[in-house]
């Protein structure tokens, strides 16, 4: 093939690579037709056994003073009734501070903490037999919210902070200062596909535990941990997870214990999967926070010193409570350069089920506070909070953050906010909202544009780290197999698309296998949206180290340079010989001995914190969007719609358009969610009583704005080394609904002009109604 030729073929290569282009889902017709297999839809072998939670129906803290199971196992059906002392290994199910019993025998710290689990022959009767045990507890009265714990004094991780010269003083001689407390709300997961996991004993004490898990090396360890056995006995397997969003990061740990338990004490393979209820009472949450903001600001507005408190209720252990709080002080400054700053966090317990990871993990929360604060200033100082924003923004020699990182693409981000603005056309609608407050006296229209900054990478350094298993079979084919779990955001489908372009084939020779712990060992959890970063660029190097020795073998057995070897459209082109298909060139190759296989290992470059000296570099980059919201208020009611919601949001160069999209759309209706209709309500006594559909409400269809623009921004690419450059998409998304938020705020501001709304999140009919009288009567939040 004469150099010409070479060179079209490598033109063609970019032209037919897989990654750039729109791919659906590789589950979406699966998932359509109702045929993608979850696991509770696994065929159950004969002799399959089921686990129900037992736990005090009434009691939410206290010594427990009797036990009473012997109607529970005289049950029906019931095979094993299990208790604490019946664990071989150690009780605990904790991701790291080993504050987590799997069962309690002694003492209950919350509403539905386990005391023990029934194994029957059908789920039925393992619910049924559970409702039938006699628990006694010496009640203690509890610390619910997060003020009971601020009272007391009670906390599960040592308070932490950011400071930068001394803001107090600072602010004392401002021009203007403002200040704001607010309460932010929690959320639940509200996964379709609920807690589940099935276990399978084998020989020498082996378990291979099935589980919708988003760490399955954490489950692997856990497991191994309560059975007494080494992690190598244990394998755990994920093909997919009917949603996830961070409640299955370490809350799938227990119940996977809890089937694994039940099956070692059977011998036979157990299933356990929490009714709705339970799943709900029993798994932690999204952190609600009470959070105190101050500033002082010049003449202008522009920021001069920033004082931020904030409290999180983090239930009774500490879970991944750490680095979520940790996350929620990096973002406090969302887009903005705090001359002088404190960013405090303490981390209370209270006898409520743990929180844990959602998505975001504490960066919303944090991101929130950012924007309640510009909207306390603009208010303040009579001024469009769109300008307050972006007079605020990092900039040259002002772009280093609270913690000490560089803010290096601050210019991706005003460029990007100028764009929105356009394309929005928000000047005009601001004035036609103004327009329409004045002619109005019970509806009330609000607008709001507000920027996300959020930063890419694990805050705890070592789990940025990922591993890929590659083969190539002698028929062409391509077996991909990493450590990353798919929850229905489609990253099996984009490490398969960087997969075939890599190796030179079409998408359909990928064969896209489950996650399993046997295969890729010691993996991190698909979080902190780092899932394709990390994994993708493993898969990548493992297909990089095949085609180098297929290309070094072509090379020597046709007598050309490397250079005039290359490996495309499922064909080795080659400088003046015949081509070969993939695979006659697979088949040639294993017959000379080539090694067909590789593993690939990747670990993120360039980040290091050092949370002690609260030094480094936590991220290796930051995402950036802008969202453009429009709502309309019945100060009578409290009612709201969103009527019109622009996206504009930054992905690099996207690997699949289809499927960044559709995170971004996901992700904005999730966190509207979060900010305007999933309201947590626990009971004086500690019980959580939004425990279902009927109390808890997530928004629907009739939610979404029926003007809904998302576009991404047209990147040059992230300048990091990540793949093929593009940016994470899996977290950033859910923060661009503050702006619903916001807007809502505009409009009960338009109430009384230069008061700060009173309003709390969620911002619920009863919440808007509420800070509507507030305004009214002049009282500020």
């Amino acid at each position: 093939m004469s150099t010409d030729l070479l060179m079209k073929a490598k033109s063609r290569a970019s032209k037919s690579q897989a990654v750039g282009k729109s791919y659906k889902h590789d589950s979406a017709l699966k998932h359509v037709a109702g045929k993608a297999t979850y696991i509770d839809d696994m065929i159950e072998p004969r002799g399959t056994l089921h686990v129900a939670p037992g736990y005090a129906p009434g009691a939410t803290c206290g010594r427990i003073t009797k036990i009473d199971l012997s109607a529970v196992r005289a049950a029906p059906g019931v095979v094993a009734v299990l208790e604490s002392a019946d664990i071989p290994g150690v009780n605990d199910c904790s991701p790291a501070m080993g504050d987590d019993p799997v069962l309690v025998a002694e003492k209950i710290v919350f509403h539905g903490q386990l005391v023990f689990l029934v194994v029957a022959e059908t789920r039925l009767q393992a619910r049924k037999a559970v409702k039938l045990a006699q628990i006694e507890v010496e009640a203690e009265t509890p610390l619910v919210s997060v003020a009971d714990a601020l009272k007391a004094d009670q906390t599960v991780l040592p308070d932490y902070e950011f400071r930068r010269g001394t803001p107090k003083q600072t602010m004392e001689r401002s021009a203007q200062q403002v200040k704001s407390s607010f309460a932010l709300g929690g959320q639940e997961h509200f996964y379709l596909e609920g807690q589940v996991a099935f276990a399978f004993p084998g020989e020498d004490g082996d378990m291979t535990v099935y589980s919708s898990t988003q760490h399955p090396t954490e489950v692997q360890h856990t497991v191994a941990k309560v059975l007494g056995v080494d992690e190598a006995a244990v394998t755990i397997e994920v093909r997919r997870m009917g949603g996830a969003f961070g409640g299955k990061e370490s809350q799938a740990n227990q119940w996977a214990a809890l089937a694994a338990l039940a099956a070692n004490a059977t011998g036979r393979p157990c299933k356990c999967r929490l009714d709705r209820d339970d799943d709900m009472i029993l798994t932690g949450k999204r952190h609600d926070f009470l959070v105190d903001v101050a500033a002082g600001c010049d003449a202008s507005g522009k920021i001069e010193a920033v004082e931020i408190s904030l409290n999180s209720r983090c239930g009774h252990s500490a879970d991944l409570s750490l680095g979520i709080n940790d996350r929620a002080m990096f973002h406090a400054d969302n887009s903005y350069f705090y001359p002088e700053v404190r960013i405090g966090s303490k981390r209370l317990k209270t006898n409520t089920v743990s929180n844990t990871a959602f998505r975001g993990f504490g960066g919303p929360q944090g991101m929130f506070a950012a924007e309640r604060l510009m909207d306390a200033i603009a208010i303040k100082m009579g001024q469009d909070p769109l300008d307050v924003r972006k007079a605020n923004f990092y900039c040259d020699g002002q772009n280093t953050t609270p913690y000490g990182q560089s803010v290096d693409e601050h210019d991706v981000l005003a460029k990007l906010v100028d764009q929105l603005e356009e394309s929005s056309e928000y000047r005009a609608r601001r004035k036609a909202i103004d327009a329409f407050n004045a002619q109005n006296t019970i509806l009330k229209k609000g607008i709001a544009l507000t920027p996300v900054k959020f930063g890419i990478s694990f805050t705890l350094t070592h789990l940025n780290q990922a591993g890929a298993l590659v083969h190539l079979y002698r028929d062409g084919s391509v077996h991909l197999n990493h450590g990353g779990t798919e929850m229905g955001q489609g990253l099996y489908q984009k490490v398969a698309q960087i997969a075939a372009t890599e190796m030179g084939v079409s998408l359909e020779k990928v064969k896209i296998t489950a996650t399993n712990t046997s295969k890729v060992a010691n993996t991190s959890p698909t979080a902190a949206s780092s899932g394709t970063d990390l994994n993708g660029m493993a898969a990548a190097i493992a297909c990089r180290e095949i085609v180098g020795r297929l290309k070094t073998f072509v090379a020597q057995h046709f007598e050309v340079s490397e250079e005039d070897v290359e490996l495309v459209d499922d064909q080795m082109l080659i400088k003046g010989k015949p081509k070969l298909s993939i695979k006659q060139l697979a088949q040639l190759a294993y017959e000379h001995r080539i090694h067909l296989s590789s593993s690939g290992f990747y670990k993120t470059p360039k980040i290091i914190w050092d949370r002690e000296r609260v030094k480094g570099r936590p991220f290796l980059y930051f995402a950036y969007g802008a969202s453009c919201s429009e709502v309309v208020i019945d100060t009578l009611t409290g009612e709201m719609k969103v009527e019109r919601v622009d996206v504009l949001h930054d992905v690099g160069k996207s690997l699949n358009p289809a499927l960044d999209i559709g995170q971004i759309e996901g992700g904005f209706v999730q966190g509207m969610g979060w900010l305007t209709t999933e309201e947590l309500w626990f009971d004086d006594a500690g019980r959580l009583r939004t425990h279902a559909p009927s109390t808890y409400k997530i928004p629907t269809a009739s939610d979404v704005p029926e003007e809904f623009n998302v576009s991404l921004y047209e990147s040059e690419g992230n300048p990091e080394p990540t793949i093929y450059r593009s940016k994470a998409v899996g977290e950033p998304p859910l923060m661009l609904p503050i702006s619903v938020f916001c807007a809502i705020n505009d409009a009960i501001a338009s109430l009384n002009k230069g008061v700060l709304p009173k309003l709390d999140a969620p911002a619920t009919p009863e919440a808007i109604l509420k800070a509507v009288k507030a305004i009214k009567a002049g009282e500020e939040g």
